[in-house]
């Protein structure tokens, strides 16, 4: 029996891939584990703490606002932006100049960096420069992000809704283009009205892709801070103070490094449980339809 001679060198190629993700992903999650059960009084003394600080934010009324704002925010978020995101891709053209023009304008809000969207819309709402909240104060709106929570939430999600609703749609689009022309003539000769042609053949044909929509917003409207932080700095109060901005608070505002590492690990599992279900849940009616049909 003649025996394989199994290439060992191949480890060499993914050796590098290895270190990468160690020193960017393994050692600071390792750091943080390390941080979490563990109290600190400075000059690098710590003590044993255990769990105590994991008990200590899951009980906190602090952590609880804060977590039912951030799901409040992405639910708002997703409700909007998901159902936005098709009628816009239905509504774009699939042959022609306006193909190229529609892609362009979708893409360039997602080429303009995070901090630079919060400062854009910090300056848009204005009351006494900006164009918005100096157009509704003439029109008699009372509109004022720094001092009304309403209005600061409104400000944060309309700006998230500007800035990603083009993901959801270019890949809503890019899920309509692989649709082939021969479901639409079958359709045709069915006659069949345009709601069942979106309900049988444009839907099922995008479920895949927004799954992903739906994944990614939900991620990275869960994980948001830049935007609401440089519009509003998580007021006025703590209106406006998701997770990641109360963690922040937490760990470079009050120097609390156990509690900010307890709290950032939790913070890193809900996103992942939640991200989960999502998945499953939205995996499971694709195959239910699919089956259906």
């Amino acid at each position: 029996m003649i025996q394989k001679q199994v290439n060992q060198k191949a480890w060499f190629m993914v050796l590098p891939v290895f270190l990468i993700v160690a020193f960017s992903a393994v050692i600071p999650l390792m750091t943080v584990v390390n941080y979490s059960v563990q109290d600190t009084f400075g000059n690098n003394v710590f003590s044993w703490y255990g769990l105590g600080w994991f008990e200590e934010i899951i009980h906190s009324p602090r952590f609880h606002d804060a977590f039912l704002r951030q799901l409040l925010f992405s639910g708002i978020i997703l409700a909007i932006e998901i159902p936005l995101g098709i009628c816009i891709a239905l509504a774009m053209p699939k042959k022609g100049w306006g193909v190229p023009v529609c892609l362009v304008t979708m893409a360039l809000p997602l080429l303009i960096p995070w901090n630079v969207v919060g400062t854009i819309w910090q300056i848009f709402g204005r009351v006494d420069i900006g164009l918005l909240g100096h157009t509704l104060a003439q029109m008699g709106i009372n509109y004022n992000y720094v001092q009304d929570p309403l209005a600061a939430w409104l400000t944060v999600i309309v700006m998230d809704v500007w800035h990603w609703t083009s993901l959801v749609v270019l890949l809503c689009y890019a899920g309509l283009c692989s649709i082939p022309d021969a479901y639409y003539q079958a359709a045709k000769i069915d006659g069949a009205t345009r709601l069942a042609v979106f309900r049988y053949i444009q839907l099922p044909k995008m479920q895949r892709v927004l799954l992903i929509a739906v994944l990614l917003r939900f991620m990275d409207s869960f994980m948001i801070y830049t935007e609401p932080f440089v519009i509003t700095g998580g007021g006025p109060g703590n209106s406006t103070t998701f997770l990641s901005i109360d963690l922040v608070k937490m760990a470079i505002g009050q120097f609390d490094l156990g509690p900010a590492a307890a709290m950032s690990l939790i913070y890193f599992l809900v996103i992942l449980l939640l991200s989960w279900v999502f998945y499953t849940v939205m995996s499971n009616v694709g195959e239910e339809s699919k089956g259906g049909h």
